[in-house]
């Protein structure tokens, strides 16, 4: 029979005031298995930490995601936020989905071209296209989405160098009603910028005006926003249409929707306030649907979700290095990741779950990486059972931004695996290794020697 390990009594202050509807605690439910593999077993094959992602739920949320917008609105089409995760495993789960690529730099244009991504499938934003990634996208005939009026003139210049017209659209900046604005990125559409842009488009007759695309912000929690968008971009296509004699491909409303994560401060759990796929469908397809466009010439609506897609899909894995009483009483756990890894605890009060059987004795208990800065806390405050070295947890919801923002300071960056629909793991992106961070490094002759 196993020894009991010994809990000591603490004394707990009593905070009053009124409670959400969950209480004072979460759900303390061990996470043991992902996708049927054992935690215990992915940490001893592949090292903790770890990240894992899964393909079935990846497919799932795309296709639930689908058949929202299909079954509203006739003609749909979702392009892949490379931002979002660009490694190429899970890019390629999104496109054999028959997603489109949307970049915002010609490090990631490649990276989709490389994927197989067909030119004329991949979706070119950003403000900071470089001539190389200019001439690339127009002679691979993508969607080039202008930034600014600098881009647009360049733009014209280029067109007549390569002897080719540029499939472009312009970035709309709006009043949607969420504040502050993202109006840094594209042209207004109140103040007339956007008209004078797309004025300039098309009386140079040196490119072709297919769309017009709008993103207004990030984990966008109202879905209404996005029906004044759509309303907007609509009633401007009908302007388009009238005024320069030009019918609009498609209407882009960018990205942007809300995953289930819980935000710092939010008074209300994620998984209870983000808004459905069905429900940020209605807003958008209904706004267009009833703007004055003919059923037969109806745009095409295009979609870059990203974080809505893959957040729930990732699983952080990582082990308990040590556990400390802080000046205060509280219990302080340091785990073997911090921020360099988990970028998005930054943002989100994440789901943290143990990976084995525990007592019901709980306490709160602020979570700390391995960093040897101040500022590498997991959670401030999170109620757990105690841990002791080398126990795991898993960290949920991370699928999004993390391997794409990560940071190689102090400690390297770990192996990430894909479980299949089958529950076979793969290795989709190895650990890194010092010869790995090396291999870029030039060492001056002066400095190649010395003694201590």
């Amino acid at each position: 029979m196993e020894k009991l390990r010994y809990e000591r009594p603490v004394i707990k202050k009593l905070n009053t005031g009124f409670l959400s509807k969950f209480g004072t605690r979460t759900e303390y439910v061990p996470v043991t298995h992902i996708d049927d593999n054992a935690v215990e077993d992915l940490v001893k094959e592949f090292g903790s930490p770890l990240f894992v992602l899964s393909e079935s739920r990846i497919r799932e949320n795309f296709q639930r995601a689908n058949r929202a917008f299909k079954t509203r609105y006739p003609r749909v089409q979702f392009a892949w936020s490379y931002k979002t995760n660009y490694l190429n495993a899970i890019c390629n789960v999104f496109h054999s989905e028959g997603s489109w690529a949307e970049v915002v730099s010609g490090f990631e244009y490649n990276k989709a071209l490389h994927n197989g991504v067909p030119g004329d499938k991949i979706i070119f934003n950003g403000p900071d296209k470089t001539d190389e990634d200019l001439i690339s996208a127009i002679k691979n005939n993508s969607l080039i989405h202008i930034d600014h009026l600098d881009e647009l003139y360049r733009l014209i210049e280029l067109s007549e160098e390569v002897k080719k017209k540029p499939r472009v659209s312009i970035r709309i900046n709006m009043d949607t009603g969420v504040y502050p604005m993202w109006d840094r990125f594209g042209f207004n559409y109140e103040n007339g910028q956007a008209w004078d842009a797309l004025m300039k488009i098309v009386t140079s007759q040196k490119m072709e005006l297919t769309g017009l695309h709008s993103h207004i912000g990030t984990f966008m929690l109202t879905k209404d926003a996005y029906g004044i968008a759509a309303m907007k971009l609509a009633t401007l296509a009908l302007k388009i249409k009238k005024e320069l004699k030009k019918n609009i491909m498609y209407i882009d409303l960018g990205g942007g929707f809300a995953s289930t994560n819980t935000l710092h401060g939010s008074y209300y759990q994620g998984k209870d306030i983000s808004p459905s796929f069905d429900d940020y469908a209605e807003a958008i397809s209904t706004q267009i649907l009833k703007s004055g466009i003919s059923p037969e010439e109806l745009p095409l609506l295009i979609l870059e979700t990203g974080r809505a897609l893959i957040d729930d899909a990732g699983y952080l894995i990582g082990s308990v290095l040590a556990n400390k009483r802080l000046s205060d009483g509280r219990r302080a756990t340091i785990m073997d990741f911090g921020v360099n890894i988990l970028f998005t605890s930054f943002w989100y009060a994440h789901k943290i779950s143990p990976a084995q059987d525990f007592s019901h004795y709980t306490e709160d208990t602020v979570l700390y990486g391995p960093l040897c800065m101040n500022i590498d806390v997991i959670r401030e405050s999170c109620t757990l059972p105690p841990l002791k070295k080398g126990d795991q947890v898993v960290v949920h919801t991370v699928g999004a931004y993390n391997m794409t923002q990560w940071m190689q300071f102090i400690a390297m960056r770990p192996n990430v695996v894909l479980i299949d629909t089958k529950g076979k793991s793969h290795l989709i992106r190895e650990k890194e290794s010092l010869e790995y961070l090396m291999q870029k490094e030039k060492m001056p002759e002066h400095l190649k020697g010395f003694k201590l």
